[in-house]
């Protein structure tokens, strides 16, 4: 039997209301509060509703989902505020009893609101309400409810459901035994769970979820717009493990003030340590997480974390603070006292406009040891900075300033630079220039120290660049740059390397360049997949350049490689310029296929005149002929890829450069592996860039279902051999750590251990644990 009742009768109105809407008002709160706005009584002393049997502690709630679907199907589907669909086999009225009985497959729809259930009884005479036997309702916000009867009273807005599940749209789940409407909207939960997680696996059978909160009692309050727990706890793998004393969080989607998920640590230094993290929400865009760290064999500290989101961006303030000993960086402390520590860090971006931006970050320390001890961080360089950023359509400009603070034991903090400002301009022109991109540039930066040199520079410099294809294929690009710059220094001698000072007072030079480069790509068929082969040929000449009497403040550490052996300046940075003329020559191979990739270069290049180098001894340029340097790439669809890059001298093909980067597997196995060795045969200590070899390794393997082990290790292999200074035998653990981790969807668990091998400080060597637990999906 099928109605569409078009003009909604009162009997119609009254059933659906009681039906629908109560079982709505029962799995969403939400929905709840629009309801009387009557005040609510307390939750202690609720109004009378229909009583049902005493409900057994032990009684389990069904996270399961019934085979039930509350789309209608032969209702009809309804448009406007006022109409039902409405459909039943059977529906009889008793004139005595003023009993009106729906039976068999009674399915209801109102404007995006569904609902199906066995049978519906309605007595007109008490206004009781009674939906029995596979009740399903869908609300417009995607949840689906499902429960085995539902009672209400003849207010519409109280009653009692059996047996209740809420599938929410995003996948989680609330269960109960029972659960109760007041009369005030407050709602009562009895034997609830609640979980995220999937409850069926990858074959659909029915499986325990990897966490869920029970708890005796949830409680909505509509007044407050709050749920509250009591006897709540979260079970993982069906175990009771964690209390949740007092748990607490909004009814809505917003986050709420309370406790987070503490962290629990083990080691030499600090002994058994526990974090408990406060969140307080101080309002819809800014919030505060207070975290006290607790300590049994060192002071406690307490850690902070500001956030806030503007009209134009955000930013963070985050610091720890502590007031413990310090440890001397070297030799044994005579005397033990206690002093202010801590590490303050901050960041922020703030688009002005469209083109204008602002961004920050700002990092300081105490001292030297204060990150390494509380295991915050093993930087050993503090960096701040800001920028101003103005992006046009043909144009840049960047205002920006940085300083350093040094955590390395040997370095004098009043050696490390402050930039203030930075400022760089680049403007192109709109209409191609002889054929070719032209674009100007204006620099400055004034670097000082407080204990060190001082340096000012400034330059304008113009370039002008050409791209043509020859109807051979070649690609040719000529290239023409002029630069006049001005320097001012003073202090020079507090430069330890002689060779980064430059002259101190006024000095000023002028710099030009031609370059013409050459690619010429040869494509064909091989082993089923194709190839190119690429010859390049460079050709840069420069005027004699006046580089000695410059000081050298962002050109150090310089060393050649593949990345910068066909720049036209290979010096990093602006202070050192590359003179004279020169050609450079390689080939650049490629072989793909599907999921296979082969990239390779090797090149070399040939000074045109005998004038010395400036270039560093060892660096590769020393001499009129380069070394000969290269890198191989092999990438096997998203299983493997490995970087080899290398540098042979000249004259008897030793190896002065050797790095392998590996990445082998995987999402959930998979190992990374690395190794570097830097002999460039330097006897002098006279540059930044020291020899060094050290090999690395780490992984994670997968021993069974979420299951995985994983670690990694540092090991130093330098030796004197390779760096005079060096005081290591050759085989020196850096650091290594070992764990076991389980994840899935919405847990994630890992057990790790890590051995330092290195003091520094109060930061001691020896051994560390650390037990995280995170639950995906939880926000309280």
């Amino acid at each position: 039997m099928t109605w569409a009742l078009f003009r909604q009768a009162t009997g119609a109105r009254y059933l659906w209301l009681t039906t629908a809407s109560g079982v709505a008002l029962i799995a969403n709160p939400a929905l709840a509060q629009q309801g009387s706005e009557a005040a609510a009584p307390d939750l202690i002393a609720p109004p009378a509703v229909p009583t049902l049997p005493e409900i057994p502690r032990s009684a389990e709630p069904d996270l399961q989902t019934p085979d039930i679907s509350p789309v209608p199907v032969d209702a009809p589907k309804v448009e406007g505020e006022n109409q039902i669909g409405f459909a039943a086999d059977n529906l009889n009225y008793d004139s005595e009893t003023e009993i009106v009985v729906a039976e068999g497959n009674v399915e209801m729809n109102r404007e995006a609101i569904s609902m199906r259930a066995d049978k519906v009884t309605w007595n007109r005479k008490t206004g009781e309400v009674v939906a029995e036997g596979d009740v399903a309702i869908r609300n417009p916000e995607g949840d689906t409810a499902y429960g085995d009867r539902i009672e209400l009273t003849d207010t519409l807005r109280d009653g009692v459901v059996e047996n209740l599940l809420v599938v929410l749209d995003n996948g989680a789940r609330l269960a109960a035994i029972r659960g109760t409407r007041f009369d005030n909207g407050n709602i009562e939960l009895e034997n609830a769970a609640y979980t995220p997680c999937p409850v069926e696996d990858e074959n659909g059978c029915p499986k325990k979820p990897s966490w869920q909160i029970r708890a005796v009692r949830v409680l909505y309050d509509r007044a407050k717009n709050k749920v509250k727990y009591k006897g709540a706890r979260v079970e993982i793998f069906g175990l009771p493990l964690i209390p949740l004393p007092g748990l607490s969080h909004p009814a809505n989607s917003e986050a709420g003030s309370g406790i987070l998920v503490p962290n629990v640590r083990l080691d030499r230094t600090n002994g058994f340590e526990i974090a408990v993290p406060y969140y307080l929400r101080l309002a819809p865009n800014r919030d505060l997480t207070l975290t006290p760290h607790l300590y049994t064999d060192a002071a406690p500290m307490l850690e902070g974390e500001f956030r806030a989101l503007t009209d134009f961006g955000s930013f963070r303030i985050n610091g720890f603070a502590t007031y413990s000993s310090v440890v001397p960086l070297v030799g044994t402390p005579t005397t033990s006292t206690n002093e202010f520590r801590g590490y303050l860090e901050s960041a922020g971006k703030f688009q002005i406009d469209p083109r204008w931006s602002v961004s920050y970050s700002g990092r300081i320390a105490t001292d030297r040891t204060f990150m390494r001890r509380y295991d915050i961080s093993r930087d050993d360089r503090l960096r701040s900075t800001f920028e101003v950023e103005r992006i046009g359509g043909q144009s840049y400009l960047s205002i920006a300033g940085w300083a350093t603070q040094t955590l390395r034991f040997n370095d004098e903090q009043g050696q490390q630079p402050i930039a203030l400002p930075i400022i760089d301009f680049r403007q192109r022109l709109d209409d191609p220039w002889l054929g070719g991109q032209f674009e100007l540039q204006l620099n400055t930066v004034a670097i000082g120290r407080t204990a060190g040199q001082d340096t000012q520079r400034a330059f304008a410099g113009a370039r002008w660049d050409l791209r043509r294809l020859t109807p051979l294929g070649q690609e040719v690009t000529l290239t023409a740059l002029v630069r006049g710059d001005v320097y001012h220094s003073d202090e020079n001698l507090l430069t330890a390397i002689p060779g980064y000072r430059g002259r101190s007072g006024w000095q000023a030079r002028g710099i030009a360049a031609l370059a013409a480069d050459m690619r010429w790509p040869f494509i064909g068929e091989f082993l089923g997949g194709t190839q190119t082969l690429t010859p390049r040929v460079q050709f840069v000449a420069t005027p004699p350049i006046d580089n000695i009497e410059i000081p050298n403040e962002d050109s150090r550490a310089f060393d050649l490689e593949d990345s910068n052996l066909f720049a036209i300046n290979r010096f990093n940075g602006y202070d050192r310029f590359e003179d004279g003329a020169r050609v450079t020559y390689g080939v650049e191979w490629n072989y793909s296929r599907p999921g296979f990739n082969i990239n390779s270069v090797v090149g070399q290049s040939y000074r045109l005149t005998n004038k010395p180098t400036l270039f560093p001894d060892g660096t590769g340029l020393t001499d009129r002929t380069s070394d000969i340097v290269g890198r191989t790439t092999i990438a096997y669809k998203d299983f493997l890829r490995l970087t080899h890059r290398f540098r042979l001298d000249k004259d008897d093909l030793a190896v002065r450069r050797n790095e392998f980067d590996a990445t082998i597997g995987g999402r959930s196995t998979y190992a990374v592996l690395g190794y570097s060795r830097l002999n460039r045969d330097i006897t002098s200590l006279a540059e930044d860039l020291q020899d060094r070899e050290e090999v690395r390794a780490g992984g994670r393997v997968a021993v069974a279902r979420n299951w995985s082990v994983f670690g990694s290790a540092i090991i130093d292999l330098t030796g004197r051999n390779d760096d005079p200074a060096s005081t290591s035998d050759g085989f020196e653990p850096i650091r290594h750590r070992l764990g076991v981790a389980y994840d899935d969807d919405c847990l994630s668990i890992a057990l790790t251990w890590r051995r330092d091998y290195i003091d520094t400080g109060d930061a001691r060597r020896g051994n560390s644990f650390s037990f995280r637990i995170a639950f995906r999906n939880l926000g309280f």
